[in-house]
C-alpha cells in the first residue's frame, strides 16, 4: 500500500517509494478545478520539487474523471469586488500551473481516465507524459459554455497542429483515447482500471535515471522545443559540457 504523506480535503497525496502521487479530489464535482484545489495542487508541486525523496510525480483524478475542467458555479452569478479578485486569482493560478507542470525538475506523468476537459485537459496535455483510458473523453467546450478558451489554448496550440487545434477549440467537439493518442496528446491507451498503475510504472522507470541527468534533460527538452535548431544543438552542447563537469558517483 503507497504511504500517505499528506492529504487536503481537495488533494490527496501519496508516496509510492520515490513517486509521488497527487490526486485531484473532488469526486462530487468530478474534480472540477476551483481555487482551493488550484491553490492545493500549486503547493503540493512546489513541495514536491523541493523534496528530494520525491524522484518522479504522477496526477490523477479520484472517482469517475480526472477533471472537468473550470468549477463554473466559482465564477458565475453576481460579479462584486471579492469575486472579480477571486476570478483574477484562478485566471492566474491556471496559466502558472501549466507552465509549472513543464518547468519542474521533476518529470510529471498524466494518468488519465473519464473526463478530461477544458482546463482538465490542459493540465493533462502539460505533463511530461499522458497515460489514457479507453473510456477518455477529452475536449474544449468553452465556447459552447459562453466562455473564451483563454486559458487553455496555449498548451493545445503548442503540442498540435494549428488546424486540429482550431477544430478542437471551435467546435467543442469530445474526442476518444484513440483520437488523442492520434494527435500526439497521449503515449499509453490501456483499459481504464490500469491507467493509474501504468502511469505509476512509467514514473519508477525514471527514478531509475540519475536525477540530475534527467532534470537537466527535461530542461533542455523544453527550452528546445522554443528555439530554432542551431540554438538547440548549442543548448546541447552547453549542457554536455556541464554534465561532464559533474563529480563521478561514487
Amino acid at each position: 500500500m503507497p504511504e500517505a504523506n499528506g492529504s487536503a480535503s481537495v488533494l490527496r497525496i501519496e508516496n509510492h517509494g520515490a513517486v509521488r502521487v497527487l490526486t485531484l479530489n473532488r469526486p462530487d464535482k468530478l474534480n472540477a478545478l476551483n481555487t482551493d484545489l488550484l491553490l492545493a495542487l500549486r503547493d503540493a508541486l512546489a513541495d514536491a520539487d523541493q523534496d528530494d525523496s520525491v524522484r518522479a510525480l504522477v496526477l490523477t483524478g479520484e472517482g469517475r474523471g480526472f477533471s472537468a475542467g473550470a468549477d463554473l458555479g466559482e465564477f458565475r452569478g453576481e460579479q462584486n469586488a471579492e469575486s472579480i479578485k477571486r476570478n483574477a486569482l484562478r485566471s492566474e493560478l491556471m496559466s502558472r500551473l501549466q507552465v509549472t507542470l513543464r518547468s519542474l525538475t521533476k518529470p510529471v506523468v498524466a494518468a488519465v481516465h473519464g473526463a478530461a476537459i477544458g482546463g482538465g485537459a490542459a493540465f493533462a496535455i502539460c505533463c511530461d507524459m499522458v497515460v489514457v483510458g479507453t473510456n477518455l473523453k477529452f475536449g474544449y467546450p468553452e465556447l459552447k459554455h459562453q466562455l473564451t478558451p483563454t486559458a487553455v489554448l496555449t498548451s493545445l496550440l503548442k503540442q498540435t497542429g494549428p488546424k486540429a487545434a482550431f477544430e478542437l477549440i471551435s467546435l467543442g467537439a469530445t474526442l476518444s483515447a484513440d483520437d488523442v493518442q492520434r494527435l500526439g496528446l497521449a503515449n499509453r491507451v490501456v483499459a481504464p482500471e490500469a491507467v493509474l498503475q501504468t502511469a505509476i510504472d512509467i514514473a519508477k522507470a525514471w527514478t531509475e535515471n540519475d536525477p540530475v541527468q534527467l532534470a537537466a534533460t527535461k530542461n533542455m527538452f523544453y527550452r528546445m522545443t522554443e528555439i530554432s535548431f542551431a540554438d538547440g544543438l548549442a543548448i546541447g552542447r552547453d549542457v554536455s559540457l556541464a554534465m561532464r563537469g559533474r563529480p563521478a558517483k561514487a
